[in-house]
């Protein structure tokens, strides 16, 4: 062993030895714990991150452990621990705490809804600040930004001390420009136009609405879709060998021009060969092969058609209880002569039955209002149509802005369904406010108070007071839908209605009406509810000047009252009949409502006379939010038992609800001074086409309409004098056309037209603007 061999091994030993003293002196039973350092932070927290206890053998070991257990807390930012004695001490500097969050430049986003994701990404006043939670919030938020086109986005931060180891955060955004999508290109296409596939959609290339519809703002979700339309195109013309090779999305060195191109091989179509159902059918074969009618053999393939089928069977099956039938579509393909063989695989799972039905979402409606309208019962067989209808129901209560109600499956169990049924309740109190002008009429002044679901009963009530120069109306009114168990619904009314028919140059007479009223509503069947009831009127007439003087009211309103008195009463019975199945009460896209409604009054008191109308809605879905509407009102009345028909009592038409673009009540026929009369035939109908406009409200939308219609009378004169305006001829109609904009908005019902009549005639009062306004509380 040489000399320098020696030295070195003594040397390594005297370090090992020097080392383990150093560490037989570290090592020592714990009498006592300290924690130096803690304001907000709670001692019990520092001890349950420490791996000893008082009474534990301390090593270096354990020491380490409780450093890195303290700093993994995330509650310091620095950590220390130091031996006195017997007594370990725990040095902490706590981490400061979020004071403030302020956001400055954010103009894109609802400034709240930042606030929100910020908290969601752990970011929040009162919590403890940590910088890799702030770059992660900030990542966030350009990841936001990014997202909605805003390449040149640019976020910073400031953190800034205050006292009590607290920091203010500040975000500042430079959002930039909004990107631009400066051209969309397609290669590989040879069956379509490039234009017919951007037309399915929603990116476009600036145009004349897309500074309001942002269309052309780059989003990776809108392209996303947009990708799956042009799919869905090619798959609904039989392009079943369709593939997207790739998509290339380049941003200008600005970050504000955006050019998309997508590479696309189409293939070519191919067409129905055969069509078939395999599978579980039940014994319902004939039926369930009936319902392919739709795809047709030798027609080409047509994707739409296909799922439209498989959605049949489902739907024919699950209606005999089985809630989640599958009628999977496989097209197989013949790439030789470029058929396909259309195969539907049924499996109808087992037949469940409903153990309970589930009301969530509704905060101020009681569960009975939406129970009774539940048609799908617990404890029987599940039935999509009755679960349909239910929803149907439950919608066209007025009372919510979404309705849905699915199967939900017992968990443990193969034949039970829970039945789910969700609302998003809607404001249904108002106070509606409407205004107009004419230049007959003036300004014209209505306002209405109306709770459509007093305290979450489903009861209804309203107030109403509107004045005009020519009317003025008091009105109360009192629904209730269920007066029995059964669904017989009551309504009361009190009312005291105020004509002026100078004011509506009708004649130098004014007449007011009190009367009462109560109606029942038997229901019929889901759909059909008819309607008796009685009223009792008086009307009070108000003749001017001095009879046979120019300016007097006409000699026929002096022989009415000569034969009726100046305050004639009544009482009438009422009945009527409606049948709705439209889809939605609010913004109806499908469906029908009809109404008839008539009074007769009975021979026991001054006035004899008869009046019955007929309203007919129909709603066309041209595509999901593109509705197609019709409205026509028809109606009749007379008089018997030798008696004069009540001039009261006269149907009116033109203005807002009739025919737009001329003056309230100024169509029909007029007497020799030209005043005008109303009349006792009617004819009014109305066609709109509504539009929903783009990233708005579904209730918010377009429409252009045509309107027409006309009141014939039974004496005096028409347009032409000397004629007798008790026939009735389609020509004497009169027509507009226009466009406006209707919302049941959070504030209320809002409606906006202006209107052009097409075939004016000398006489005819014009009203072009029209709207009606309400709020909500």
């Amino acid at each position: 062993m040489t000399l320098k061999t020696f030295t070195f091994k003594t040397a390594v030993a005297a370090v090992l030895a020097t080392l383990s003293l150093a560490a037989a002196a570290q090592q020592f039973t714990i009498k006592d714990i300290r924690i130096e350092g803690i304001a907000r932070t709670e001692p019990g927290t520092v001890f349950s991150h420490l791996p000893f206890r008082v009474g534990d053998e301390y090593t270096p070991e354990k020491g380490a452990l409780a450093i890195r257990a303290l700093y993994q807390s995330g509650l310091f930012r620095d950590v220390n621990l130091t031996e006195n004695g017997d007594v370990v001490v725990v040095h902490l500097i706590e981490r400061p705490a979020v004071a403030t969050i302020e956001t400055n430049g954010i103009k894109a986003f609802d400034k709240q809804e930042v606030e929100k994701s910020l908290r969601a990404a752990g970011l929040a006043e009162g919590r403890i600040f940590n910088s890799a939670t702030l770059d992660k919030a900030t990542q966030e938020l350009r990841r936001q930004y990014l997202a909605k086109g805003h390449y040149g986005v640019e976020v910073t931060t400031n953190v800034s001390p205050l006292e009590r180891n607290r920091v203010r955060v500040t975000i500042n955004v430079d959002e930039g420009a909004a990107s631009s999508i400066k051209e969309i290109h397609f290669t590989g296409l040879k069956a379509a136009k490039a234009s017919e596939l951007r037309d399915v959609m929603q990116l476009s290339t600036p145009g004349w609405f897309t500074w309001y519809t942002k269309r052309d703002q780059y989003s990776r979700e809108k392209l996303a879709g947009d990708l799956e339309s042009i799919r869905s195109w090619y798959l609904n013309r039989g392009y079943l060998d369709y593939r997207l090779d790739s998509v290339q999305v380049t941003i200008a060195p600005n970050k504000e021009d955006v050019f998309i191109s997508i590479n696309i091989h189409e293939g070519l179509p191919y067409k129905v060969k055969t069509v078939k159902v395999e599978g579980e059918q039940l014994g319902l074969n004939d039926q369930l092969s009936e319902l392919t009618k739709p795809v047709k053999i030798g027609e080409t393939y047509n994707a739409e058609s296909v799922n439209q089928v498989s959605s049949a069977i489902k739907d024919k099956l699950s209606v005999l209880g089985y809630a989640f039938a599958t009628a999977n579509p496989n097209p197989v393909t013949n790439s030789a002569d470029h058929t396909v063989d259309v195969v539907y695989t049924v499996d109808p799972g087992r037949r469940a039955y409903v153990r309970n039905v589930f009301v969530t979402g509704n905060t101020r409606t009681r569960d009975e209002v939406v129970r009774r309208e539940v048609r799908q019962y617990e404890a029987s067989w599940f039935d999509s149509d009755k679960v349909k209808l239910s929803r149907d129901r439950i919608d066209r209560l007025g009372f919510f802005d979404e309705v849905t109600a699915e199967p939900v499956p017992v968990p443990g169990t193969r034949d039970e369904v829970d039945l789910k049924v969700h609302v998003k309740e809607r404001p249904t109190g108002s106070i509606s406010l409407g205004a107009g002008f004419s230049s007959s009429d003036g300004i014209i002044l209505s306002a209405g108070i109306s709770q459509n679901n007093i305290f979450g009963t489903g009861n209804s009530a309203s107030i109403e007071a509107s004045n005009s120069d020519s009317t003025r109306t008091y009105a109360l009114s009192l629904t209730q839908p269920y007066v029995t168990p059964e669904g017989v619904s009551r309504t009361i009314d009190v009312y005291d209605r105020r004509v002026d028919l100078d004011d509506l140059d009708v004649a130098n007479v004014m007449y007011e009406t009190l009367g009462a009223a109560v109606s029942y509503g038997i229901p019929v069947t889901e759909l059909d509810r008819i309607f008796l009831g009685a009223k009792i009127e008086q009307t009070k007439v108000t003749l001017r000047g001095t009879r046979g003087s120019g300016d007097a009211s006409p000699e026929r309103y002096w022989d009415y009252v000569d034969n009726f008195g100046k305050d004639p009463k009544s009482i009438a019975a009422t009945f009527g009949w409606s049948r709705d199945s439209r889809d939605n009460a609010l913004a109806p896209n499908k469906g029908r409502y009809q109404r008839v409604s008539g009074e007769v009054s009975l021979p026991v008191l001054d006035l004899r006379y008869y009046k019955v109308s007929y309203q007919l809605q129909q709603y066309w879905p041209l595509s999901k939010n593109v509705t197609l509407a019709f409205n026509t009102e028809l109606g009749y009345a007379g008089a018997y038992g030798d008696k004069e028909y009540p001039f009261f009592k006269n149907f009116y038409a033109g203005g807002i609800g009739s025919v737009r673009g001329y003056e309230t009540s100024s169509l029909g026929p007029r007497d020799t001074n030209g005043d005008n009369m109303g009349g006792q035939k009617l004819f009014d109908f109305s066609t709109e086409l509504y539009v929903p406009l783009p990233g708005a409200d579904r209730t918010l939308r377009a429409f252009g309409f045509f309107d027409g219609g006309w009141v014939w009378g039974s004496g005096g004169s028409g347009s032409n004098q000397g004629t007798d305006t008790s026939n009735v001829s389609l020509s004497d109609l009169r027509y507009s056309v226009g466009v406006g904009v209707a919302w049941i908005s959070p504030l209320g019902p809002l409606k906006f037209s202006l209107a052009f009549p097409l075939n004016k005639k000398k006489g005819d009062d014009v009203q072009r603007f029209q709207f009606q306004i309400g709020t909500s509380f």
